[in-house]
């Protein structure tokens, strides 16, 4: 399946007004409920999950800084 411009634009911001921070509510809580690792280790699985965030949705967000090409193309 296809999305438009327009639709990606919409899911991009939709993830990113949304999703996000509702992301980073559950790895808070995931790594609080952890034994207290040292500051390194758990800097390292912040960075690692900040990361990997953004794998599922990384079609949405390609080219949406770039213009609308479908318009470009009409």
């Amino acid at each position: 399946m296809v999305l438009g411009y327009k639709m990606r634009k919409r899911l991009s911001l939709l993830t990113l007004l949304v999703g996000l921070p509702l992301y980073i509510i559950v790895v808070v809580k995931v790594v609080s409920r952890l034994e207290r690792p040292s500051i390194l280790v758990e800097l390292l699985i912040y960075v690692a999950l900040g990361v990997v965030w953004v794998l599922p949705f990384k079609s949405i967000f390609k080219g949406i800084g770039q213009a609308d090409s479908d318009a470009l193309n009409d």
